[in-house]
């Protein structure tokens, strides 16, 4: 007799049984259906059913084999069976056996043509293998019989957009929205598609829409981020890809997408800390140690400072030359970590070589560039954005036609990005009447602040004329709180920040909105250009040396000697010419205390040199009137400058050896700071950081005595002393080798460098000892506050201009430190600038025409010392007496242009180029 306390699973039937591990399967708890299922095997080991589910469990669990088994069994039972030939096909699937998952789906399909997980099944396997149209169809075939299927719909729509079928992924999406309109997979897949099409605005709220009906929708997160990034949103991306990460904090794309954001927002060092977890998460992630050398590049490349330290109470000065953390070897590492990763990473590469440049780190150079070259030349081929960036292109051996075709890539970019906002052609003004008979002139710049292009242009903006001319200044940057950017915004007639406005087609709106008539672009490629909001009639001026490819850049300011129109196809704009050079600085403002000068009379065994112990300062006169014995002495100057005028600027005042003297030199001797005579105070030239910050940047002159020696930089006082203060990645090999042989030509010189960067200044010793100079022949000193970077120019005799990339604002710091350059031009802008600042200046016997003229020259200077104060005295004069640093003259003369373009434009004529120069204005 049966116990009738006999448990309950025991006493269920077959059918409640079947039912039960059915749940369980549906529940995921495997275990428990295979159990049961295998209960029900033994009572009937014929039922299909049941040969079915075990056969899928075995599935879910990975044990294929077990799985083809039980549904080669079904099928023993019911070659009929659709769903065991389906199930079997789903095993060969797994395995890799595409084309026999194929014909089993398939045969599944004749034998029962309503299968919708057959046609389900089929679409994935025919995906695996290529065939796109046919999964296509197999999912078309799913839908007839059941168009409800909002899964499959969206899976549909998933290949027709991986197919390029946009409207058609579009038309699924929308339907399986109207099916089922709490789907967040399809909203954000919507929100996919409208953002290839350009819809950015549609595919940002789609993305929110997903993630509003599914919080934790992580994808849709991640692609939010991502289109809020090519936004330029970056607050919201930001918020985004923080979501993401509290979804899955071990998201290391998601890490890497982040950094790229915080590096677009100038948060450098928050970048670096987020790809390095990036790295850390993903330790195989080339891109991450591509964007993490970037980064560290970026940080690490000019932000090199000279702070100086008062110690105790003595007065002594004490210099400590720091470095920010960046790390240029680093970024180097990171990018050669990249290359090992995935060898075949145009980008990588490109930057690699670019960080090596910034070194001089020369080894295998021949072999790098010729391998640059080849990579540009197989991404122009295939279209493809250069992995070189524009402003480096002029640091390569490319053809005119590389560099032209690398900008244009850049400008077409800046095209697409602006017209994915879908805004309508702007319509500009044709005439002057809404600005009452004024032209208006927007100039657009990330450099109102502390930066070379403030240096130079600062004045410009005031000296324009009102009555004819109203400027508007565009600042693509935060307000730094210096003086450049208070005189920018004090005496444009608008300033307008557009940092506050981060989308680009916003910020073209703001501009348009002012009725410019002439908007003049100052960034080109450079670091913080936008020119996504400058896709309009423009014109580049100063702040890149180099065309910008652009369709929608018209002109450039240039002149006849830095684009002679003989290479006007260099170009993609028309050459627009100013009378004398496009270059400009606002030097006579920012630093008047250097158009004059005193020297000590010191070790001079009968020459008096101008450049050993020097003194500046506003009250100079009235600090040398209080002296005894101070003799006036002319400096020399060819018969070509030696005039009326030039006299008084060549006179200079010499201080004899007397007690004066000595506790001047006694100053420096002892690294103090400053010491005061006669009711003057004298500072010692490395101490305007601590005397006065303003004055030390150039925000402000100096109200002192300020002295400068060679002793302060180790600079030997009985050498002939060459310099170049450029960063040191415009020195090639080509370029040290020259400097080499004019060292070995004049033995008692040396050459002084700036540590622009630090790590640079030992591979530039071990090269120059290969070439057979001693350590000692090559000086370095630190980077410098701008004031004492320009006024110890004075020190050296003769700077030799590095012909692959000129000197641009350098040569003016230099020229106006009174020093000799010597430059050879070459064929691209950024290569001729110094030629013509130095046409400008009426030195043309300063300018080579060749290698062998470049070295010939630089030494003349160096041995007959006759001919160098000569050469000395006419730069010393020509600096005042040229147009080179007239601001306004300059300014009136870009007036002239201005008007010249303007009315060309209002007759109704194209852009053409201009290079008959407009009336020279005269000197103010």
């Amino acid at each position: 007799m049966r116990n009738s306390c006999e448990p309950t699973k025991r006493m269920l039937s077959f059918q409640g049984l079947a039912e039960l591990a059915h749940r369980e399967y549906q529940a995921g708890d495997f275990e428990a259906a295979e159990r049961h299922c295998m209960q029900l095997w033994r009572q009937e080991p014929d039922n299909t059913g049941v040969l079915l589910l075990l056969s899928s469990i075995h599935f879910q669990c990975r044990r294929l084999d077990r799985s083809a088994h039980f549904s080669t069994l079904a099928i023993k039972q019911n070659p009929l069976l659709a769903e065991a030939y389906s199930n079997l096909g789903n095993v060969y699937k797994e395995r890799g056996q595409l084309q026999e998952a194929i014909e089993h789906y398939r045969h599944a399909l004749r034998l029962k043509p309503d299968f919708i997980d057959g046609y389900i099944n089929l679409a994935a396997a025919l995906v695996a293998a290529g065939d796109m149209e046919g999964a296509v169809q197999a999912y078309v075939s799913a839908l007839q019989y059941n168009p409800d299927l909002y899964c499959v719909r969206s899976d549909l729509g998933n290949l027709l957009k991986a197919l390029g079928r946009l409207e058609e992924a579009k038309a699924c999406y929308l339907k399986a929205i109207e099916t089922q309109p709490n789907f967040a997979v399809a909203w954000s897949n919507l929100g996919c598609v409208f953002n290839a099409q350009g819809e950015i605005w549609l595919a940002i709220h789609h993305f929110e829409k997903a993630v509003t009906l599914d919080p934790n929708f992580l994808d849709a997160y991640i692609n939010l981020g991502n289109v809020l990034k090519e936004a330029r949103i970056f607050d919201r991306a930001v918020a985004a890809y923080l979501r993401a990460l509290s979804l899955s904090p071990n998201h290391a794309v998601v890490h890497g997408n982040l950094a790229c954001v915080y590096y677009e927002q100038g948060l450098i060092d928050l970048a670096i800390d987020t790809y390095r977890r990036a790295i850390e998460l993903q330790p195989h992630f080339p891109d991450a140690y591509c964007n993490l050398a970037n980064a560290l590049k970026e940080k690490g490349s000019v932000r090199i400072k000279l702070l100086g330290k008062l110690k105790n109470n003595s007065g002594n000065l004490h210099l400590e030359p720091l470095k920010d953390s960046g790390n240029i070897p680093e970024a180097i590492a990171s990018y050669r970590t990249a290359l090992k990763l995935k060898p075949d990473f145009p980008d990588a590469y490109c930057n690699l070589a670019h960080c090596l440049q910034i070194v001089c780190d020369w080894t295998d150079y021949d072999e790098r560039m010729k391998k640059l070259v080849s990579i540009v030349a197989d991404q122009l081929e295939k279209n493809r954005l250069p992995s070189v960036h524009p402003h480096h292109s002029m640091l390569y051996p490319l053809s005119h036609s590389f560099r032209k075709a690398i900008a244009e890539r850049h400008g077409n970019l800046c095209l697409d990005k602006i017209n994915v906002l879908h805004k309508p052609p702007y319509e500009h003004p044709k005439d002057l009447k809404a600005s009452e008979g004024r032209l208006r002139i927007g100039y657009v710049s990330s450099d109102f602040g502390n930066h070379p292009t403030s240096h130079l242009m600062q004045s410009i903006p005031g000296m324009h004329n009102p009555e004819k001319f109203e400027v508007f200044c565009y600042a693509l940057s935060p307000d730094d709180g210096t003086n450049f950017r208070v005189k920018v915004m004090a005496e444009a007639n608008h300033f307008i920040d557009l940092s506050q406005i981060p989308c680009n087609g916003k910020a073209a709106d703001r501009i348009h909105q002012d009725g410019i008539h002439i908007l003049i672009n100052m960034n080109g490629y450079t670091k913080g250009a936008r020119n996504e909001s400058q896709v309009r009639e423009a014109a580049m001026w100063l702040g890149y040396p180099g065309t910008s490819g652009a369709l929608f850049m018209d002109y450039i300011i240039t002149d006849k000697e830095t684009s002679p129109v003989e290479v006007a196809e260099q170009y993609s704009e028309k050459l627009a010419y100013m009378p004398n050079t496009f270059f400009i600085g606002d030097h006579a403002n920012m630093f008047p205390h250097l158009k004059k000068k005193a020297v000590i009379d010191f070790k001079s065994n009968g020459h008096i040199y101008d450049n050993r112990i020097v003194l500046n300062g506003i009250d100079l006169k009235a600090f040398l009137d209080s002296l005894p014995d101070v003799k006036i002495v002319k400096m020399k100057c060819p018969d070509s400058c030696d005039n009326a005028d030039g006299n008084a600027a060549l006179s200079m005042p010499v201080i004899p050896m007397n007690t004066i003297a000595e506790a001047v030199i006694e100053m420096i001797n002892r690294g103090q700071i400053q010491i005061t005579i006669n009711g003057f105070n004298i500072s010692n030239g490395l101490a305007t950081t601590q005397i006065n910050n303003k004055a030390a940047t150039g925000e402000e002159v100096p109200r002192t005595i300020i002295v400068t020696t060679r002793s302060q930089y180790g600079l030997p006082e009985d050498a002939v002393v060459y310099c170049n203060f450029n960063q040191l990645y415009k020195i090639d090999p080509s370029t040290l080798q020259m400097w080499a042989n004019i060292l070995k030509r004049v033995p008692n010189s040396v050459l002084w460098l700036l540590r622009f960067p630090a790590v640079g200044e030992p591979n530039i010793q071990q090269y120059a000892q290969n070439l057979g100079l001693a350590q000692n022949r090559i000086i370095f000193s630190p980077v410098a506050p701008k004031e004492e970077h320009v006024r110890r120019g004075q020190l050296a005799d003769v700077c030799l201009d590095t012909p692959l990339c000129n000197g641009h604002t350098t040569g003016m710091d230099v020229l106006w430190a009174g020093t000799p350059m010597v430059t050879m031009p070459g064929e691209t802008l950024a290569s001729r600038v110094a030629a013509s600042q130095l046409t400008c200046l009426g030195c043309l016997e300063l300018i080579a025409k060749s290698r062998q003229e470049y070295e010939d020259i630089a030494v003349k200077l160096g041995t007959d010392l006759e001919y160098l104060k000569k050469i000395r005295g006419k730069v010393w004069k020509q600096r005042i007496s040229s147009p080179l640093f007239n601001t306004k003259q300059y300014t009136m003369d870009l007036e002239r242009l201005y008007l010249q373009m303007w009315d060309h434009c209002a007759a109704g004529n194209k852009p053409d180029h201009m290079i008959k120069p407009v009336e020279a204005s005269e000197s103010a």
